[in-house]
C-alpha cells in the first residue's frame, strides 16, 4: 500500500486547494491579496468578445502575467522557470504564504514556486528535474485530504510513449532529491496526460482514479480507471479500460445527443505487463480505441457532481492507423456519469464534436486541457499542425446547464509586437503553433471569486538562457520559456 508521512497539521492542510475544491480553504485571517502583474513578460494572451458570456461582464474578467522565464526571485536569483507550464496546483502554507507546484512538461521537471502573503513570486526551485521526472510531464492533480481523503501529494503523468507512469510527488520533497523519481506501478503503464482522483464523497471508503491515455498506435487512446476499496492506496488496487455495452470500439459511431451505456473492463495482473502489453489488450477486452485521450476532470458542486468526469479527445489525423476515420480528428469533449453505485458502470456521451464542421464546436483546433468547475468547462486547444487552423489556441467556456460554447481567449503571439522576434524566433510562428495548458481554479485558496490560473507553453519563444534549467542531464538542450497568468472575473 502507497502511503505517506502527514507533512503538515490538519489546520495547515485546511488551505490545499485542488483543481477547484469545493469549499474556501484560505485562512480566514489571511490578508488579502493583490492581483497585479507581477512579471517582467507582458500577458501572452488576450481577452475574446465571448468573455462576456455566462454571468460576468467583459469589462470585470481581467488578466495579469503572474510569473515567466525571465524573471528573477529575489530568494532564488539563480532560478529559471522551465518552458512549456503545465499541469499545476495551488495551496496556502500554514505561515500564509503560497506554494504553486507545476509541471515543465518539456523539461521532464516539477518547480515549487513560493508566493507571499500578497501573491507575489519570490522563490523558485525544481523538486523533480529530469532525471526523476524520466518522461515529458503533462497534466497533473493535487491531492488533498479535504477534497479526496488522502494526500497531499502532487500526481503528475508521464507522457513519452506507453511505457510511461504517474510520480506521486510529496509537496515537501527535498529539492536534494530532485533526481529520484516517484513513479506509482499501481496506475499501470500509461502515454498519461493526467491521473485524477475522484473527490472522496463520490465513492466514500474507496480511491477511484481516472486516467487519459494519450495515444494515437493502432490500439488508440484509452480511459483508464484505477479503483481501490481503501482510502489513498496507490499500489494494491486493480486497473480497468473504458467499454460500450455493446462491444463497439469506434470512437465515431458515437455521436451528440446518445448516450451509450459503458462500463470498466479490468486489466488482469497490470503490475506485471508492460505499456506494449498492457494497450495491447484493448481488442481482447473491447475497450473503446480513442483518437488520444488528453485531460481529465470532473465537475464540482457535490458527490453526484464528481460522478461527472469530463474528458478530452484531442484527435489524430485521418491518415495511417486512422485512415479509415474511426477516431477524431479536430477533437472531442465527453461525459462520463459513473454510476452511484458501482464506479465500474455509466453513461456515455458526447458532449461537443469537432468533426461536425457545422456544429457548435466547428472551429475546434484539437482540445487538450479541460478544467470542470460547477456550471462551466473551460477547455484549452493544442493545435495538431494540420496546416488548415484559422486561428491562435483558444481558450473556450461551455456552459453545462445552457450548453453554449464560447471562445473566451486567444494565446497572443505577439507578432506585430516591437518584441515579436523574441517570441517568434526562427521566424513568424504558424497559426496555432503555441498551447495553453493547466487551467485550474484558484478561487477558494486566494480569496478571490472567479479566479483561474493559466499555463502559456509558448513554443517559439526559445534561447539559450534557458537551456537545461532544471538541473537534470536527459533535457540538457531544452530550450523553451513559458508563463503562468492569472485571469480574474470568468465565472465558475
Amino acid at each position: 500500500m502507497f502511503t505517506m508521512k502527514p507533512l503538515f497539521t490538519y489546520s495547515a492542510l485546511a488551505g490545499l486547494l485542488a483543481l477547484g475544491a469545493c469549499t474556501d480553504h484560505r485562512d480566514p485571517n489571511s490578508p488579502d491579496i493583490t492581483l497585479q502583474n507581477r512579471s517582467v513578460t507582458p500577458v501572452l494572451a488576450k481577452l475574446l468578445p465571448g468573455a462576456t458570456s455566462g454571468r460576468v461582464a467583459a469589462s470585470n474578467v481581467k488578466l495579469f502575467s503572474l510569473l515567466s522565464s525571465d524573471d528573477q526571485l529575489e530568494q532564488s536569483p539563480a532560478y529559471v522557470f522551465g518552458g512549456s507550464a503545465d499541469g499545476a496546483g495551488l495551496f496556502q502554507n500554514a505561515d500564509g504564504n503560497y506554494t504553486i507546484l507545476v509541471n515543465n512538461e518539456d523539461n521532464f521537471s516539477v518547480s515549487r514556486i513560493t508566493l507571499d502573503k500578497g501573491f507575489k513570486p519570490v522563490k523558485g526551485e525544481y523538486v523533480l528535474n529530469s532525471d526523476g521526472g524520466t518522461w515529458r510531464l503533462c497534466s497533473a492533480t493535487l491531492v488533498t485530504p479535504a477534497e479526496h481523503g488522502f494526500g497531499p501529494v502532487f500526481l503528475t503523468s508521464g507522457e513519452s510513449g506507453q511505457e510511461s507512469r504517474t510520480h506521486a510527488l510529496n509537496v515537501d520533497a527535498n529539492v536534494s532529491q530532485a533526481n529520484i523519481s516517484r513513479e506509482v506501478a499501481g496506475l499501470g503503464r500509461w502515454s498519461a496526460e493526467n491521473a485524477v482522483p475522484l473527490p472522496k464523497t463520490a465513492y466514500p471508503g474507496k480511491t477511484v482514479i481516472v486516467i487519459g491515455d494519450d495515444d494515437s498506435d493502432v490500439n488508440g487512446g484509452q480511459v483508464a480507471m484505477y479503483l481501490s476499496n481503501t482510502v489513498g492506496d496507490l499500489d494494491n488496487g486493480s486497473l480497468y479500460m473504458l467499454k460500450r455495452a455493446d462491444d463497439n470500439q469506434k470512437e465515431m459511431d458515437m455521436k451528440t445527443g446518445s448516450t451509450y451505456d459503458v462500463e470498466f473492463v479490468k486489466i488482469d495482473n497490470h503490475k506485471t505487463l508492460t505499456g506494449a502489453q498492457i494497450n495491447g489488450k484493448v481488442n481482447d477486452l473491447k475497450a473503446i480505441k480513442f483518437g488520444r485521450v488528453e485531460d481529465v476532470d470532473y465537475r464540482k458542486g457535490g458527490a453526484a457532481q464528481g460522478r461527472e468526469v469530463i474528458f478530452a479527445v484531442t484527435g489524430q489525423e485521418d491518415k495511417g492507423v486512422n485512415a479509415d476515420y474511426v477516431r477524431s480528428k479536430y477533437g472531442r469533449i465527453y461525459r462520463v456519469t459513473l454510476d452511484a453505485n458501482d464506479p465500474l458502470k455509466g453513461k456515455l456521451e458526447v458532449l461537443l464534436d469537432g468533426d461536425d464542421r457545422n456544429g457548435i464546436a466547428k472551429t475546434f483546433q484539437n482540445p487538450d486541457n479541460v478544467c470542470a468547475t460547477f456550471d462551466y468547462v473551460y477547455i484549452m486547444e493544442d493545435p495538431n499542425g494540420y496546416g488548415d487552423e484559422k486561428h491562435d489556441g483558444y481558450v473556450y467556456q461551455y456552459n453545462l446547464n445552457t450548453k453554449q460554447l464560447t471562445p473566451v481567449l486567444e494565446i497572443d503571439h505577439r507578432r506585430t509586437e516591437a518584441d515579436a522576434a523574441k517570441y517568434n524566433v526562427g521566424g513568424t510562428s504558424a497559426f496555432g503553433s503555441w498551447e495553453s495548458s493547466g487551467m485550474i481554479d484558484v478561487s477558494d485558496v486566494t480569496g478571490r471569486p472567479n479566479t483561474f490560473m493559466l499555463g502559456i507553453q509558448a513554443h517559439t519563444w526559445r534561447g539559450d538562457k534557458y537551456k537545461g534549467v532544471d538541473g537534470g542531464s536527459i533535457r540538457k538542450s531544452e530550450n523553451q520559456a513559458s508563463q503562468l497568468i492569472l485571469i480574474e472575473g470568468l465565472p465558475r
